[in-house]
């Protein structure tokens, strides 16, 4: 995936508490979705290993697949709130206007734009809701994915067709 490329619409990310069910997930979506690989709960070693399994599996069906915090693994591009040169596509990790702003001035090639709805990692925090979203994702010039709460009832809710999830796209709630 280059950056002129259009960005997946879905975008399934990883994490501690889906990593048993990843490999039926990723075969689930919809081909030529998006895979953010983060797996921060993993030694380096442990970390790098199961990258290569789940990449395996997500380039069979077309994903983009994204990483988080490494680069040289034979990933699309990186996910985070910083650019890393030479790691290819950017994928930055936004909140508000300010850092909306600062990844576009930096070359993100699309925003993770968050957290939307409450979140099973941090229920009781501030969100966006469906208005602040859409005020904010009208401020970028780069692809907005909604992150936080998200699952199928939800995107609609927001009427936006990019988005992404960590437990709302687990191979029960793919369809």
């Amino acid at each position: 995936m280059t950056s002129r490329q259009t960005l997946p619409l879905l975008w399934l990310l990883s994490d501690a508490r889906n990593d048993a069910g990843l490999e039926d997930a990723l075969a689930a979506l919809p081909r030529g979705s998006g895979f953010v690989f983060r797996h921060y709960h993993l030694p380096e070693a442990e970390r790098r290993q199961r990258f290569e399994t789940l990449s395996r599996i997500a380039r069979e069906r077309s994903h983009s697949v994204i990483l988080s915090r490494a680069s040289g693994w034979g990933e699309d591009g990186h996910y985070g709130a910083r650019r890393v040169e030479g790691s290819g596509l950017w994928l930055a990790t936004t909140h508000d206007g300010d850092e909306i702003r600062d990844a576009i001035s930096a070359g993100a090639a699309g925003i993770f734009l968050s957290p939307v709805f409450p979140t099973a990692s941090h229920p009781a925090s501030a969100t966006l809701g469906v208005h602040g979203f859409h005020v904010l994702a009208q401020q970028s010039s780069v692809p907005v994915i909604a992150l936080g709460g998200m699952n199928h009832e939800r995107a609609r809710e927001l009427d936006w067709p990019r988005w992404g999830a960590i437990d709302g796209l687990t191979s029960t709630n793919i369809t």
